[in-house]
């Protein structure tokens, strides 16, 4: 908990207006939140910009900087550059809640507000789900995908419009495992 203290916004003593606050993210930072398995270091910065008004307080997220990864087709390391913006609002209520993912409520007498968790969620959501090292980035996907063939979706219109169009005397359904027959049966008594 001492550590999450390092990411609070004393937000009761601040006056209408806008504020501006910085927070380091190292591995330390993904230590915490258990993550240092698919995070091999960190060197971020994060600016937030706070507006506070009499009803609201918009703070912008500013994060910039690198992760180190690890690269799903070579196993090798290497730093992934974050740049990235995102905004949360809070709005003054009743009550401390989340409304939406964006939108928090939280009471007037709030004495801060700590922004770790959102950072981290963040930079999760920044980081590619195919982490691919900078050096094999030539190398597209699209390639692979050519080799191995394509596929394609019809829809049952697709199929049925395509019925319609060809002759039903000379297009006869032939079952390929005899299995099919007696469903194929029950089918043509409807």
């Amino acid at each position: 908990m001492k550590f999450l203290r390092n990411y609070d916004i004393d937000i009761i003593k601040l006056k209408d207006g806008k504020h501006s606050f910085s927070f380091e993210v190292t591995n330390d930072f993904f230590k915490f939140y258990e993550a240092e398995d698919w995070v091999n270091g960190a060197n971020i910065t994060v600016t937030v910009n706070l507006n506070k008004t009499v009803s609201v307080m918009e703070v912008d997220f500013d994060i910039k900087g690198t992760v180190g990864l690890t690269c799903d087709r070579s196993l090798e390391e290497f730093d992934h550059p974050l740049e990235l913006t995102e905004k949360v609002i809070y709005k003054y209520g009743p009550m401390v809640q989340e409304i939406s993912e964006d939108v928090f409520m939280i009471t007037k007498d709030t004495p801060s507000i700590n922004v770790a968790q959102l950072i981290y969620e963040f930079i999760l959501l920044a980081i590619p789900a195919k982490k691919i090292h900078p050096d094999y980035l030539d190398e597209t996907d699209e390639d692979d995908f050519e080799e191995e063939g394509t596929l394609i979706y019809l829809s049952e219109e697709e199929e049925e419009i395509g019925a319609e169009d060809s002759d039903e005397d000379s297009h006869q359904e032939k079952p390929a495992d005899p299995r099919w027959e007696i469903l194929n049966k029950l089918k043509k008594k409807d």
